[in-house]
């Protein structure tokens, strides 16, 4: 469980224990570490939707041990 207030934020565990978030920013959930990982790469200024692809996929490798950087990135251009 996430609780929050205007000034702190926190993860509450299935075992009680209380976590502080790195980088103010926490996921949670089936998909909370995909969440997490697109929420630390907005972190790091305004980035185009590539830019911000590439880094959340960074970041989700860094957190997840079956993700790895082996990435392949395909972009749609508009006519």
């Amino acid at each position: 469980m996430i609780v929050a207030d205007a000034k702190v934020s926190l993860v509450l565990t299935g075992t009680g224990d209380v976590l502080e978030p790195e980088n103010g920013v926490m996921g949670i959930g089936s998909g909370g570490n995909y969440a997490l990982a697109s929420a630390r790469a907005l972190l790091h200024g305004p980035l185009d939707a590539e830019a911000i692809v590439r880094r959340s996929l960074d970041i989700a490798a860094d957190i997840c041990v079956f993700t790895n950087r082996s990435i392949t990135i395909e972009t749609l251009k508009s006519a």
